[in-house]
């Protein structure tokens, strides 16, 4: 036999039920007179036969004919007494901010960017949200679940969450060079893209932040490398330099060993042929497209200068990607 309840109440020690129903297996029975206490922080929402029929704000309510008249109403039309005991439940509602909730991508986006051309991002951050609809979100999304906590919703949050986010990168950035002049209009768009999704569940969202959106390692190697370069200025005088760096390694070390330094006079050959070579390579892979042949041979010049250790595995790459990208 179900418990005869005179008063209804719910406490939520932990902060993180979203709803909990009273009992939660099965009804309860009260009877008129009963006493159903709501905290400024929740509603209640009142079923009898699986229907929800009223909605109660904050303060204590005593079940009475003049309280609850669709109850009583019901009560009656079975043939009850004023009195008698009716079997119900009650679903408390929290209605305060749940603040803090993480999002994340599980995988990686893949982003046209209009420099680095195809790239991987992930992104991480948080949000807040509220019960805005008790009742519509008791009935879409709830269910007839006994206790629903916050972590149960949050899955299904997060990937909505991320498809906007798919959506919102491609409308807002070009490249990944932009983005941090771009952080309060992409959580802005992405934001309105969420709001209707969210109160579609009953659920209004208060604030949506972007910790960070971040590249694969070796992208951001590339980022670093090219931030080099925009640092180093005239790439003829770093050339220059850099070679008079390879001589200077290489007088140490007159035997000539391709392993540990080219030899003084091959050194000083290079030297004067190697910014030439160099700048003429980013000039033509720049300007102008080369031809496949000519591609290739310039790649293997700068293989050979790379094997005399002339030049950097990191100078030589990028020389060959720029070479690459022409064809």
């Amino acid at each position: 036999m179900p418990d005869l309840m005179e008063i209804v109440e719910f406490l939520d020690n932990l902060g993180d039920t979203m709803v909990q129903r009273v009992p939660e297996q099965g009804s309860c029975e009260l009877k008129f007179g009963s006493q159903l206490i709501v905290r400024e922080s929740q509603k209640a929402v009142f079923f009898r036969d699986g229907k929800s029929l009223d909605v109660f704000d904050a303060g204590r309510h005593v079940l009475k004919t003049q309280n609850v008249p669709i109850l009583t109403k019901m009560i009656t039309g079975l043939g009850y007494g004023k009195d008698s005991p009716f079997k119900s439940e009650v679903y408390f509602l929290n209605m305060k901010l749940f603040r803090n909730l993480k999002w994340g991508t599980k995988e990686p986006i893949i982003f046209r960017d209009s420099e680095l051309k195809m790239i991987r991002l992930r992104g991480y951050g948080a949000f807040s949200i509220q019960i805005k609809e008790p009742t519509l979100f008791l009935n879409k999304v709830v269910g007839t679940q006994g206790i629903f906590k916050d972590i149960d919703i949050v899955d299904y949050l997060r990937s909505i969450i991320v498809q906007k986010l798919h959506i919102s990168l491609g409308q807002i950035l070009k490249t990944v060079f932009d983005l941090p002049q771009n952080f309060d209009n992409l959580s802005s768009l992405i934001k309105n893209n969420i709001n209707l999704d969210f109160e579609g569940l009953g659920l209004e969202l208060h604030d949506f932040l972007i910790n960070s959106i971040s590249v694969p390692p070796e992208v951001q190697k590339m980022i670093d490398t090219r931030s080099g370069m925009t640092a180093v200025g005239n790439m003829d005088e770093f050339m220059k330099f850099q070679v008079g760096q390879s001589i200077e390694k290489a007088a140490e070390n007159p035997s000539g060993n391709a392993g540990e330094g080219m030899g003084l006079g091959a050194g000083i050959g290079m030297g004067f042929m190697m910014p030439q070579m160099i700048s003429q390579t980013m000039q033509n892979s720049s300007n102008q497209p080369l031809k496949q042949e000519d591609s290739f041979e310039k790649i293997k010049k700068l293989k050979e200068l790379l094997d005399m250790s002339a030049i950097s595995t990191d100078e030589f790459n990028e020389a060959k990607k720029r070479i690459l990208n022409t064809l």
